[in-house]
């Protein structure tokens, strides 16, 4: 059977082979409920949530999903094992299919608290870290998001650590922290991590169509694609992908991005109330990129308080 048509396994779950990726403020609630429309089967990650704001909050809303968001992996960041046993048994009881940490995140913020990439750099306290997720974990499956490294290429190492502490797959974004997102992925970083471990490993960085997801699997050898920047706006994007994978036609048309754009504003006002409409206004440009008079329409977009009329605007532009 073709690769493309195979699904690939973390531990006792089949998934294709193009994943969701965690993206702060675009992977949320409203957002999965959309991409479900198009994409039933495939993994999607959540948004990254520090393991203390998890155990301690009273209302969080990234604990809300509804059955049709599955299979969700839910993503974590974590600087101390502190508050893991209690963000892990929450998460246990609200039902996802797999747990994620990101050791990977190059975020300023998020570094300097010795969560994300920092911890490729402190590899004692990765390990207590990696030991203790598997251990609350139970029987879950446990995933772990990396990079090449920190300030210098350390992947093969941490790689072998993360398999040894019993994680069940490796996404890796092949560039150091100080990267970024910059520069051309190393991809010769993911092939030697894909060939030094036995458990599944994942690609995150740069997948914005199937030529690129084609050109990375023949060079690296991976299991799947993490999809992220590429799925902004883009509900459609991993059918997309599964689609020309396998020589099928597939693109969408104005008719098509009006009907997605209207949901995600519903979904959006759905979950988070009246500030619904102001979160929306981010999602807008890339729903309407490249049409003629885009410009006109998020200047109305931008000063109209009212859900009903945004929405009229949308559909006099798309429709």
């Amino acid at each position: 059977m073709n690769y493309w048509n195979q699904k690939f396994k973390i531990k006792n779950l089949e998934f294709p082979r193009f994943i969701g990726a965690p993206l702060d403020g675009v992977t949320d609630s409203p957002f999965r409920r959309l991409v479900r429309k198009f994409s039933k089967e495939e993994l999607l990650y959540t948004e990254m949530r520090h393991v203390a704001s998890v155990a301690n909050a009273k209302n969080n809303k990234s604990l809300k999903f509804l059955p049709i968001e599955r299979p969700l992996n839910f993503q974590f960041a974590a600087n101390k094992v502190d508050f893991i046993p209690k963000a892990c048994e929450k998460i246990l009881r609200e039902g996802v299919d797999s747990v994620d940490l990101n050791i990977g995140c190059p975020a300023r913020q998020t570094v300097n608290s010795g969560s994300g990439s920092a911890l490729m750099s402190d590899v004692p306290r990765l390990k207590k870290i990696l030991c203790l997720f598997r251990d609350k974990l139970k029987d879950m499956p446990f995933t772990v998001k990396m990079r090449a490294g920190f300030k210098e290429n350390n992947a093969l190492t941490i790689a072998k650590i993360i398999q040894d502490a019993g994680a069940d797959a490796i996404a890796i974004h092949p560039r150091l922290q100080s990267q970024k997102f910059s520069g051309i992925p190393d991809y010769s970083v993911a092939r030697k991590v894909k060939n030094a471990v036995t458990i599944p490993v994942l690609f995150s960085g740069g997948i914005v169509d199937f030529k690129t997801a084609n050109m990375v699997y023949e060079q690296t050898g991976v299991d799947g694609f993490l999809i992220g920047r590429g799925m902004w706006s883009k509900p459609w994007k991993l059918k997309e992908l599964k689609e020309h994978s396998v020589g099928k036609h597939f693109e969408v048309d104005k008719k098509t991005i009006l009907q997605c754009a209207l949901s995600h504003l519903s979904h959006i006002v759905d979950y988070y109330g009246k500030d619904g409409l102001y979160i929306f206004r981010k999602h807008l440009s890339f729903y309407i990129k490249g049409i003629p008079f885009a410009c006109e329409l998020r200047h109305k977009v931008i000063s109209e308080e009212s859900i009903d009329k945004v929405k009229e605007y949308l559909i006099d532009f798309l429709g």
